[in-house]
């Protein structure tokens, strides 16, 4: 897969959702399909911001701007080296996507969307990750969808992850072309 000019160097890509939307998985599969590096935005918090997160009790905003100038400047230095890169961050809100811009401006953004319902089904089959189910609701209140001017694309994840993938492929070259 390339974008925009037949070639993937460089391209800052932030797959942004709630938990349980597949950002990771799409993330890594998108940066495999490009050839470029993958890096799960959770990695990047701080460890007060795991703790935190694995004790139940969601972050503010204070717990979030930090982590996000460190999203932001890790795509910006990806960018920077020519070698681009595909970060999975849940980028809620409008706010945080613009702070990331601001480090980052070429990034581009895939929204993985779904329901409610389909989001907590795949929340109650993990086991391996620090998120708990019950935060759920409070990501939804948080989430701010892609509006139409911000540089990105919303994608349904209520079908087969080849085909979330294929739809994320063929959006994003459609998106680079116009």
């Amino acid at each position: 897969m390339t974008i925009d000019d037949g070639t993937s160097e460089g391209i800052q890509i932030i797959v942004m959702g709630v938990s349980g939307s597949g950002k990771s998985t799409i993330g890594a599969l998108i940066a495999g399909a490009l050839g470029v590096p993958f890096v799960d935005g959770d990695s990047l918090h701080p460890q007060s911001n795991v703790e935190k997160m694995a004790g139940g009790q969601p972050l503010n905003d204070d717990d979030r701007w930090p982590w996000l100038a460190t999203v932001g400047k890790t795509l910006a230095d990806a960018g920077e080296q020519g070698s681009g890169m595909v970060i999975a961050c849940s980028a809620l809100r409008r706010t945080y996507r613009d702070a990331i811009l601001r480090a980052a401006p070429k990034t581009r953004f895939v929204h993985l969307s779904g329901t409610r319902e389909v989001l907590a089904s795949r929340l109650e089959g993990r086991s391996d990750h620090f998120m708990p189910p019950a935060l759920l609701d409070s990501q939804f209140a948080t989430l701010e969808p892609l509006e139409d001017d911000e540089p990105g694309i919303v994608v349904d994840i209520d079908q087969r992850v080849t085909q979330i993938l294929s739809e994320t492929t063929a959006k994003l070259n459609k998106a680079s072309t116009v």
